[in-house]
């Protein structure tokens, strides 16, 4: 899992950066199994998003609540234009 490079392996390589490796494996396995469950009961197939979709989603998501922090403390955020 840890060299996956689908979208659920870069969720678990994220979580192994913020606690230890077994609960990351058991937070990766949770997600998991809703996955299969809706998968199920919706009768609906598994799309993978791919490792750079979501870790586009997931930089889109950092920025959006370090504007709501900067906003939060007085602060006007500024974009300088696309980073690489």
């Amino acid at each position: 899992m840890s060299r996956n490079g689908s979208a659920l392996g870069a969720f678990y390589r994220r979580l192994c950066t913020r606690m230890d490796k077994p609960s990351a494996n058991t937070a990766t396995a949770h997600k998991l199994a809703r996955m299969v469950y809706f998968m199920l009961t919706r009768g609906k197939d598994f799309v993978d998003q791919g490792q750079q979709q979501y870790e586009e989603q997931q930089r889109q998501r950092s920025v959006a609540a370090l504007k709501r922090r900067a906003t939060a403390l007085g602060f006007v955020i500024t974009p300088t234009g696309a980073t690489a």
